[in-house]
């Protein structure tokens, strides 16, 4: 007879534990949410101020080498002998099932007409797609086994950016600047360079700071040879002039400045920022005192790839003025203008990876002989990878499941192999690495855990990882 009641008793108890615990929890956010407006509120002044992660870092800036539309493993960086045996035939079963956006159930597998080159020390095979990248195997680590949750560009390149599927959440470059400030007084922390070609699918918003303050938003470089404008002063007007104006309209926007309106406290602080930029950026873009063995090196001298050489190598340059955080697009417009291969993927990807190999080469060996590649991280790849089936009967479709990306620098192992796709690069079998693995691995080698970098946002404390990736240990 005495069980029950002390049951009970355990079972109200309980209940009011619940009670409490959830009241303290939600005091504690309220706390946190309060903390952050006033850190907000302190780092008004100077958001972008250098600022130094928990642990020692590898990296101090990021390179991303952003293939739009899904470059495909199969023609790259992840050869198959057997779907070659299997060119033209259905899928055999024991692979499994696999859901397309555009490829039919009774579609015929696909075999590439690439070759594969073993390069350097490592012996890493390479696609004849890419010579000048193999010439640089050594630095790099492949990571095969990549996997995503989304088939459709926009889904998947918010994934790639953010680690959800949806807008509104802050890009990887949001969440770094964030974490690290800048380095550079005059120059933006955080930039895009789209591809001339245009917009993609899942546009501005997935590079964007989401829910982060307005400071550690991106700025958007435009395409061809001025990438910002109305950098000169106007004629007639000295720099103390335009020093002046600068600080007269920041009095009179910090007379009604809000110390909650982040976006106000951005604004003002972006006019000290295009003037710095009036007297350093064009330096940076002037490429007249580059030597041409480096332009040769980058491609800058022909075409085609004297567009991405001239942004591969405006990103070391930024590299070097103190940027954290670059992103550099290759492929822009619709369909076929990117790595969407869904026609004819030897004339998608030799016209593609004509335009990138030589720059993304350049970049590398540039970065390392200046000492560079020692404290920058770069990253290559996709939102997702293409299907091992025929879509229509030369072009692959949209592929999540199982695809290649790389790293090098700051503290990557290059030479090395890590994960694998099945044997027809169906499905990630062996260390698959999801999107937010990456991340992972991109926050360590920079000093952060994934968890040292949270911001408040709608009751709970969001961090680049949705839920907790892992580091890639292979390769750091």
């Amino acid at each position: 007879m005495l069980v029950r009641p002390r049951q009970h008793h355990r079972l109200t108890r309980t209940r009011r534990e619940f009670i409490r615990d959830a009241f303290c929890g939600f005091s504690s956010l309220a706390l946190a949410s309060i903390l952050q407006r006033e850190r907000v509120r302190a780092a008004s002044l100077n958001p972008l101020a250098a600022k130094l992660p928990n642990k020692v870092p590898k990296a101090n800036a990021v390179i991303f080498l952003f293939m739009a539309g899904g470059p495909s493993h199969l023609e790259t960086f992840d050869p198959k002998p057997l779907l070659n045996q299997l060119n033209g035939q259905p899928r055999p079963k024991e692979f499994g099932e696999a859901k397309y956006q555009f490829v039919q159930k009774n579609a015929k597998l696909l075999g590439t007409r690439r070759t594969f080159k073993k390069y350097g020390q490592s012996g890493i095979e390479v696609s004849d797609l890419l010579p000048h990248v193999g010439q640089c195997i050594d630095d790099i680590a492949v990571v095969r086994s990549c996997y995503g949750d989304m088939v459709v560009h926009s889904a998947a390149q918010y994934e790639l950016f953010s680690g959800r599927v949806v807008p509104g959440f802050p890009s990887m470059g949001s969440w770094i600047t964030y974490g690290l400030g800048s380095e550079s007084e005059s120059l933006p922390s955080y930039v895009v360079m789209p591809d001339p070609d245009g917009a993609l699918e899942a546009g501005l918003p997935m590079y964007s700071n989401g829910f982060l303050p307005a400071s550690y938003q991106p700025t958007m470089f435009r395409p061809g040879s001025r990438p910002v404008m109305n950098l000169d002063l106007p004629e007639g007007v000295s720099l103390r002039e335009r020093r002046q104006t600068v600080d007269l309209i920041r009095s009179l926007n910090e007379a009604t400045l809000r110390p909650e309106d982040d976006e106000f406290a951005a604004r003002i602080n972006a006019y000290d920022l295009a003037f710095k930029m009036q007297t350093e950026a064009p330096k940076v873009f002037d490429l007249s005192d580059e030597s041409q063995e480096t332009l040769d090196l980058y491609g800058i001298g022909g075409e085609p790839t004297r567009d991405y050489g001239r942004r591969c190598l405006l990103a070391r340059r930024l590299v070097e003025k103190g940027v954290r955080f670059t992103v550099v697009v290759s492929g822009g417009g619709p369909g076929n203008r990117q790595w969407d291969a869904h026609d004819d993927i030897e004339e998608n990807h030799l016209r593609m990876a004509a335009q990138t190999d030589k720059p993304i080469a350049g970049l590398l060996k540039d970065l390392k002989r200046r000492g560079l590649l020692d404290t920058t991280l770069v990253l290559w790849g996709g939102e997702f990878g293409r299907s091992p089936e025929a879509q229509t009967s030369k072009g692959r479709d949209h592929h999540n499941l199982g695809f290649s990306m790389w790293m090098a620098g700051a503290g990557i192992k290059g030479g090395q192999v890590v994960g694998a796709t099945d044997d027809i690069g169906l499905r990630a079998v062996h260390d698959p690495y999801h999107f937010r693995d990456i991340h992972t691995t991109i926050l360590h080698q920079l000093g952060f855990d994934q968890d040292d970098l949270s911001y408040p946002h709608l009751g709970r404390n969001e961090r680049l990882t949705l839920v907790h990736g892992k580091v890639i240990q292979q390769i750091v």
